[in-house]
């Protein structure tokens, strides 16, 4: 249940985030959407103090086999007072928060973070639409809210300021994304900046 491997652009931004982290003093940061704890792990190697969360049971089970600070939690009510943590991570997570609650994450993201903190989110891009993965055998299947690069600089936009935006084209095997081939679209990138 590892997943697929860190593609080489994510492993830039984790890197490139970490660095910025650190030039700024921000010695711990929060990840929503944690899973198994990929991600966490290589965030404590870098020397910052880790708090994960996730929806799956068993994908917590495993990031704290790994030693990691991990809880089951929904994005829609994280369990931290606010201004809890110095800065935030959530990659290819909130695409599968349906428009109608994706404010509601992001403010939730927002609230638990500090004034003037970074938040990392990476997404993969769509045509603004809703659609379940056509690649998946078993139901239900996953859940999709695919945007457009114009709509996430407009939702992140709505709670601070997005000051990095970057995209790179989907690729092959570990560098595609879900839909099977059957999407165009490509990653997206982001660092929001709160208030």
């Amino acid at each position: 249940m590892e997943g697929i491997p860190m593609t080489s652009h994510r492993i830039d931004c984790r890197d490139w985030f970490i660095r910025l982290l650190k030039a700024e003093h921000r010695h711990s940061l929060f990840e929503l959407g944690c899973g198994t704890g990929i991600e966490g792990r290589e965030f404590v190697r870098a020397g910052l103090h880790y708090t994960g969360v996730d929806l799956s049971e068993e994908s917590i089970h495993l990031a704290r086999a790994k030693g990691l600070d991990a809880s089951v939690a929904s994005g829609l009510s994280l369990p931290f007072a606010d201004g809890t943590f110095p800065a935030a991570w959530t990659m290819s997570t909130l695409l599968h928060v349906p428009n109608t609650a994706i404010h509601d994450v992001v403010s939730e993201l927002v609230r638990v973070t500090a004034p003037g903190a970074p938040i990392a989110v990476g997404l993969w891009s769509g045509e603004d639409e809703e659609v379940l993965n056509p690649e998946d055998l078993d139901e239900p299947r996953r859940f999709f809210s695919r945007r457009s690069d114009e709509t996430v600089r407009r939702v992140f936009g709505d709670h601070g300021t997005v000051e990095h935006f970057q995209t790179w084209p989907e690729g092959t095997g570990a560098e595609s994304g879900p839909g099977a081939g059957n999407w165009t679209q490509h990653y997206q990138f982001l660092v929001l900046r709160t208030p």
